[in-house]
């Protein structure tokens, strides 16, 4: 599936796109499903469920970074039901990346998702490696955007922080980056949308998580939440509808407000829209957020 607009990678069908996206709008119309009350999420059924051969996962060794005592965790939802996003202080710590070019007219141009993460210098996020790695494309990210608004500001990228084997192969089991976004008016993108904390070495599928990003076909983000499963040593996956092109980079966020997975990996994200890949965060990935964390 192409999930991004501006890197081909395996396209899939625009009728089946097309049909994904009619079946999430006329569903979120029918059916709206009750959850915390502070938190309501329209919700749309899960759709063509898919048989799970798990080939286990690797004994990593558990890396956990200290993040921000007491963070909540994502909205609660029925598992494998993707509907739309409250807007509020926790979601908004994940945004769509933009091109620089289309800062100042927003609507309709996003290309991948990406979200704050906790750092000691409050400006980073993490998002796919296939969104950020043509490092002569200048991008801008949009925490909690919607309908064309930033209503947190648009914050341009610094420096990106990519794995070797991908910058070398694009290999699919490295497709995670972190990247730096500059400071606004003294403040860093921290202090003012909030960040989850970014925790390698957790066992896929311990508990539920939540994904939330950007289709490329909407100008809100969308979430689900399921159990996600072992696709391979290097590699997770995850029952969700309608996470088209655009959802790339979008956060898998656990009930303790832990990013557990990053969307892409496998087939730049997945090759249907109803179920979606993460690289496995073991060490690798902690040994990115420390290069991410410790360059001044």
């Amino acid at each position: 599936m192409e999930r991004i607009s501006r890197i081909l990678v395996t396209s899939r069908p625009a009728l089946l796109a097309a049909v994904v996206m009619l079946t999430l709008t006329s569903s979120m119309a029918a059916a709206e499903v009750r959850t915390r009350p502070s938190r309501s999420v329209s919700q749309v059924p899960a759709s063509g469920a898919c048989d799970h051969k798990a080939e286990g996962h690797p004994a990593a060794q558990r890396a956990c970074v200290e993040g921000i005592a007491g963070q909540a965790g994502p909205p609660a939802q029925a598992l494998g039901a993707t509907g739309d996003v409250v807007a509020d202080r926790q979601t908004a710590r994940v945004g769509a990346l933009f091109g620089a070019d289309r800062a100042d007219d927003l609507s309709g141009g996003h290309v991948c998702t990406a979200s704050v993460v906790h750092s000691p210098r409050g400006d980073l996020i993490v998002t796919a490696a296939h969104c950020v790695s043509d490092t002569g494309t200048d991008l801008v990210f949009v925490p909690g955007y919607r309908d064309g608004h930033a209503p947190y500001g648009a914050w341009k990228l610094g420096h990106r922080y990519l794995p070797d084997a991908w910058t070398r192969d694009q290999d699919e089991d490295s497709d995670l980056a972190f990247a730096t976004v500059d400071d606004q008016d003294g403040k860093a993108i921290e202090e003012v949308v909030g960040a989850n904390r970014f925790t390698p070495g957790t066992t896929t599928g311990a508990t539920a998580v939540t994904v939330i990003g950007y289709p490329g076909s909407r100008e809100a983000p969308i979430s689900c939440t399921n159990k996600a499963t072992s696709h391979s040593s290097t590699q997770q996956r995850i029952d969700c509808p309608a996470f088209t092109h655009g959802t790339s980079g979008s956060p898998w966020i656990n009930g303790e407000g832990q990013v557990v997975g990053v969307l892409g990996g496998y087939d730049a994200g997945g090759d249907t829209a109803d179920v979606s890949y993460s690289v496995t965060l073991g060490s690798q990935a902690a040994d990115l957020y420390k290069a991410a964390i410790s360059e001044p």
